[in-house]
């Protein structure tokens, strides 16, 4: 099939300003785009009725939902939603992992102008504490809480106020009323659902997605349907190949969150595509799901956060069949949530060249929940796994000096109006000229030319000073150690705040344990951290010290978010009592990484 070219050719602006501030921008316009959500899904049930939207596992095989039986699921949905009161003040609160069900309830809700706020399954059931779902609903006050799986959430479902009416798609009735999902598609009249889908907004708000709370109580951010839709517009400019193609997505990432349930899910529904749920994630035992699935169905794109890449690639080079389909149609691999390692990232790229026949490219992105969530995208050859590329179509960057490093502020119809019931958050999050405050640092990959892209450079929050005063960026130390020692360790955590000297915490999982005593893993993992710190560049970069942990992060306490990525915070300080083996002097267990080795 002749696509044309991927990509379109980037068109920058860059301006100088003289408090030390740099605006950079797209001068390309954004080009106009749907009011809503609703308006997309009406269009491609009008236009491609009978295409598969959205494929599910059921049993041994799959089922699909087309465009037209899924709009007028929708409608239904949207009728009863309003028939009980909901509206925009009143959302739906939905405590379940992706599912045509989820899929239901949340466009019925988005085509009627009610928020819908998916929230994180970890919340809810993750050892029975449910603090965190109680802050989220009392915040929240929905008009309707739905889990399509009572029995799994039957905990989570008796803490709703009696008052606000639940309802479920399977199991045991959680309570005496509770709705069942096919009650709501039984709605007999739509009518009233057409005329509140015609009085949608751009800036009525479409979702509210609570972020993890790693260093507080999760914030509703506010999603509007401008956000959702002005975003899938600016991608469509830069990957103008997204229009032309037969979209086909294999997808595992959660929804509550702003990467599958806004950038992936959204995409296939702009695009008149096919999303497939896959129901594995990057993690051991579960993976074997990702690849069944990818095998099944090849993906036309795909999309991962940095682990589940790694584990991608283990398994393409494990299977030769499985590599050959998984290649066979794919246009682009793109990879979000935290930097990619360049052993990764090479991998990808050698692997694609092998079956793919010709140069896929691998590219980077950066956003945030509250830009939902692209604002830089890459649309030319990547040289650099830490690119995260240029400002798309609509997007304003404004890069202002932070200590040492340059904080990046956005503006534009992708950025959030502010938080659900937070007017103190939400003032505090814009400056004076109405740019939003992400707290990531950005950098030029050649200042004097900005067209080649912006290098993802860190969370401010997450650097730290030694004593020296020296300013230490903990997740470019943690990509490159992972580039180093990527072989032997799964994942590195970086210390050493008020310390002389950073210290990390390498996490090796059993594969690797199996196949070294301590003694001889500690040596090799020597060796590795000195041949690093050979090309580390001073204080900043150099590790001086190292402790081996053999017990796997923790999801479901929050050292690993949603997305897959590493919370380095939430890591430091349930672990403190590592963290001062590590900076002991006289532990055996410390690896220290500067002695020269033979």
């Amino acid at each position: 099939m002749a696509l044309g070219p991927l990509f379109s050719e980037p068109d920058l602006e860059l301006i100088h300003r003289g408090d030390g501030a740099m605006l950079l921008r797209s001068r390309v316009a954004l080009e106009p785009y749907p009011d809503s959500i609703g308006a997309i899904l009406r269009r491609w049930a009008r236009e491609r009725g009978e295409r598969p939207f959205i494929g599910y596992r059921a049993g041994r095989g799959w089922r699909t939902v087309t465009y037209a039986e899924m709009l007028d699921r929708v409608r239904h949905v949207a009728a009863a939603l309003l028939e009980l009161g909901l509206g925009p003040d009143k959302p739906v609160a939905i405590l379940s992992e992706a599912s045509i069900a989820h899929a239901t309830v949340s466009l019925g809700a988005l085509y009627a102008g009610i928020p819908v706020a998916p929230i994180s399954p970890a919340y809810s059931t993750a050892f029975g504490d449910l603090r965190r779902l109680e802050f989220v609903l009392d915040a929240l006050r929905p008009g309707l809480v739905f889990a399509a799986d009572a029995d799994a959430y039957r905990g989570a479902l008796g803490l709703v106020d009696d008052a606000t009416p639940v309802a479920f798609e399977r199991g045991a009735p959680p309570r005496a009323g509770a709705l069942t999902l096919d009650r709501l598609v039984a709605a007999a009249s739509v009518a009233d659902a057409d005329a509140a889908a015609e009085r949608v907004r751009p800036d009525d708000v479409a979702k509210i997605l609570f972020t993890s709370g790693s260093t507080g109580e999760p914030k509703g951010v506010l999603n509007t349907h401008r956000m959702l839709c002005s975003n899938q517009q600016s991608l469509v400019q830069i990957w103008p190949f997204l229009a032309r193609h037969d979209f086909v997505l294999v997808d595992w990432l959660p929804w509550h969150h702003t990467f599958g349930g806004n950038h992936n899910f959204n995409m296939a529904l702009f695009h008149g595509g096919t999303l497939y749920l896959d129901d594995g994630k990057p993690m051991p035992g579960r993976f074997e799901r990702s690849v069944e699935a990818l095998a099944e169905h090849r993906p036309t794109v795909y999309f991962n956060v940095p682990r589940g890449h790694k584990m991608l690639v283990d398994a393409l080079n494990a299977d030769e069949s499985f590599a050959q389909r998984f290649f066979s149609r794919l246009l682009l691999i793109g990879n979000a949530a935290a930097a990619l390692p360049a052993t990764t990232w090479n991998a990808l790229r050698e692997l694609a060249a092998r079956y793919g026949g010709g140069e896929i490219p691998v590219t980077g992105s950066w956003g945030l929940t509250e830009t939902a969530p692209m604002v830089t995208a890459v649309h030319y050859p990547l040289r650099d796994p830490a690119d995260v590329g240029v400002p798309a179509p609509g997007a304003e960057l404004l890069l202002a000096p932070f200590e040492n490093k340059l904080e990046v502020r956005v503006r534009g119809p992708m950025v959030t109006p502010g938080y659900w019931g937070r007017p103190d958050l939400t003032a505090a999050a814009f400056d004076d000229e109405g740019f939003y405050r992400t707290g990531d640092a950005l950098r030029f990959a050649d200042p004097e030319d900005p067209v080649r892209g912006v290098l993802f450079d860190g969370r401010i929050a997450e650097n730290f000073k030694l004593t020296t005063g020296t300013w230490v960026d903990a997740g470019a130390v943690r990509v490159a150690l992972l580039g180093a020692l990527g072989t032997i360790i799964d994942e590195a955590v970086v210390a050493g705040e008020n310390r002389d000297e950073i210290g990390v915490l390498l996490f090796v999982g059993p594969r690797v344990r199996d196949a070294y005593d301590d003694e001889a893993l500690r040596g090799e993992l020597q060796r590795l951290l000195h041949a690093y710190n050979a090309g580390a560049t001073g204080s900043s970069h150099r590790v001086g010290r190292a402790l081996v942990v053999f017990d796997a992060l923790s999801p479901a306490d929050g050292e690993v978010t949603d997305k897959g990525s590493v919370n380095q915070r939430r890591v430091l300080a349930r672990r403190a009592a590592l963290v001062d083996r590590l900076f002991s002097a006289d532990d055996a267990a410390v690896i220290v990484a500067g002695e020269a080795v033979a």
